[in-house]
């Protein structure tokens, strides 16, 4: 074989893999992450998910809280996944009572989105009743995924 076939092959391999692990992989909600304390704090480093101020941050956008959950959604404008994933969480929050769906910009409200440690769009993070982060996910969830995720809550 020439060296552009192995080259051909290979870059298709290896697209397929990404492609796979992908698909594997978003949607998914994983267990809590670590989230950066506020500007205030005196500690450079990062916290467990337990002690930083969730409900500060989603009350300092402007929203309120659910009773039993809320399902927090980072997207921004350009986002084709973050309108599935808004008529999905719309969806779930109507079903279940003391839900609340929380959508934050993550381009007009950085300090959220670096506190919550936002690397995509769209990251859905659930929020127990008291504002703590219970799990995440990135990408689109599936309805299913969703109710999944809010039973730990």
């Amino acid at each position: 074989m020439t060296s552009g076939v192995v080259v051909l092959i290979s870059a298709s391999v290896l697209a397929l893999a990404l492609g796979a692990w992908r698909l594997g992989t978003d949607g998914r909600f994983s267990g809590t992450h670590l989230v950066r304390r506020s500007a205030g704090s005196d500690e450079d480093d990062v916290a467990p998910a337990a002690a930083p101020p969730g409900a500060e941050l989603v009350t300092a956008v402007g929203q309120v809280l659910g009773e039993r959950a809320t399902l927090l959604q980072f997207s921004s404008a350009f986002c084709a996944p973050c309108r599935a994933t808004r008529r999905v969480l719309g969806e779930v929050a109507g079903l279940v009572d003391g839900v609340a769906h929380v959508e934050i910009d993550a381009e007009h409200h950085l300090a959220a989105t670096r506190a919550f440690g936002i690397l995509r769009t769209p990251t859905t993070v659930v929020l127990d009743a008291s504002g703590l982060e219970v799990a995440r996910a990135t990408g689109a969830p599936t309805r299913h995924q969703v109710l999944t995720a809010l039973a730990q809550a």
